[in-house]
């Protein structure tokens, strides 16, 4: 028979002289009422421990393990990798790209690496509606993003294929959020909002465009490139978890949130020469409807006419 232990994270904490508490793997103390069980059969029984035969408690027992696992403190199997039956395509600098892919594998993902050409493929592939939800792009750069780079790219999210990027401009790495479906934010949008919220903008652009100075750094180094990977890789185990609950079929699924922006609407800010970061909540820029096309020469249009008289 398959035995419940303590949920990873979860453990119980014996106060001397006090009732059991349990400590969550969200870091509550929560009382215990063990009812006729004592804290030591309690603490032996969700520790694997087998119970004496013919123990008086069993079925007093039982039913406070079946309380542990309906609030999700005892397993009976351990959990799943958050990121397995994900297949993650990782590509770009390797500096960077390296780290993405251990960190992602690590977490269960299938890594696999993908050309430019590639992506650009599977942003105008018919749907496979067998792995919506299921597979990612993360491309990682260590220098602005050449103009058009991105472009085809940000037609990943309209094939239910999640779309993750970073970049660094100067002593500062940007990850952009999580777009997993139609109306998220694209590597565009970002583009836009950023020029939209600086006066600088003219020099923003020529900057991306090109028209610097060469560059002189700093470069990430073994712990900054980590930390990128870390953020990057927890910006990929939100979508898993929105897309496992349900939650991912629209803008605002986010998975587990426990503070903060939500990962498809958090840009971050990273500076490599301190290993901080900032967090930036960016929105989406919708299309602008076309302008009208010209009137024929010699006809008004129903506004030139909209005050004229007979």
């Amino acid at each position: 028979m398959t035995r419940s232990r303590l949920a990873p994270g979860a453990g119980i904490v014996t106060v001397p002289g006090a009732a059991p508490v349990l400590r969550t793997s969200g870091g509550e103390f929560l009382r215990i009422d063990t009812g006729g069980v004592t804290a030591e059969a309690l603490v032996r029984r969700l520790a694997g421990e087998e119970a004496p035969d013919e123990d008086p408690q069993a079925a007093e027992l039982a039913r406070l393990v079946e309380a542990f696992e309906a609030g999700g403190h005892a397993v009976s199997a351990p959990p799943r990798a958050p990121l397995a039956g994900r297949t993650v395509n990782v590509l770009g600098d390797p500096l960077l790209a390296g780290p993405v892919a251990r960190c992602a594998g690590a977490e269960g993902a299938e890594v696999q690496p993908i050309t430019p050409d590639r992506v650009a493929e599977l942003a105008q592939a018919v749907p496979d509606h067998r792995a919506e939800g299921r597979v990612a792009v993360v491309w990682c750069l260590d220098s602005p993003v050449p103009e058009g780079l991105w472009d085809a790219a940000d037609g990943l999210p309209d094939r239910r294929i999640a779309w993750l990027r970073c970049h660094r401009e100067g002593s500062h790495s940007w990850t952009e959020p999580l777009a997993a479906a139609p109306g998220d934010v694209t590597s565009r949008h970002v583009r836009l909002r950023r020029l939209a919220a600086t006066p600088a903008h003219r020099e923003l652009a020529a900057y991306w465009a090109g028209h610097r100075t060469p560059d002189t750094g700093p470069h990430p180094t073994g712990a900054s490139a980590s930390l990128i990977a870390a953020l990057l890789t927890a910006d990929l185990i939100a979508w898993a978890e929105a897309e496992a609950t349900g939650g991912g079929g629209g803008v605002g699924g986010t998975g587990r949130q426990s503070g903060g922006l939500p990962a498809r609407r958090r840009l971050r800010r990273i500076d490599l020469r301190d290993l901080t970061f900032t967090e930036h909540p960016v929105l989406p820029v919708p299309d602008v409807a076309p302008l009208p096309a010209p009137a024929p020469a010699g006809t008004r249009s129903r506004s030139d006419t909209a005050g004229a008289r007979p």
